[in-house]
């Protein structure tokens, strides 16, 4: 009888900063879980991240599947972290002068012909 190992590596790595990415890119789980939950393929996926390979995209998807409510935890964390981030820079750069450019803009292309 042939002994199989049974045990499986995950194709992820968690940063210092506690971001999870591919080994080797800079493909985040955030990224990959992301393509996959609008319904793309592993082969799409790779299509547009041609630096990891379809292993490394099917054992991470696998790994979601696995861990869904933890995955799922771990990126409405990572949501919460960029929106305050997102907020912290708005709020910290005048703007109103590039709006109302913007909307200068705006206003002059929906006049012309």
């Amino acid at each position: 009888m042939v002994e199989l190992s049974l045990t499986q590596t995950t194709p992820l790595v968690q940063e210092a900063d506690g971001t999870v990415r591919i080994p080797g890119s800079r493909v985040t789980l955030d990224t990959l879980v992301g393509a996959f939950q609008k319904g793309a393929t592993a082969e799409q996926i790779q299509d547009s991240f041609p630096s990891i390979s379809l292993r490394q995209i099917y054992g991470a998807i696998a790994y979601y599947l696995e861990h869904e409510a933890e995955v799922e935890a771990y990126l409405k964390m990572r949501r919460a972290e960029a929106e305050t981030i997102r907020h912290e820079i708005e709020s910290q750069q005048d703007t109103s002068g590039f709006k109302a450019r913007i909307r200068a803009r705006r206003a002059k292309l929906i006049r012309s012909p």
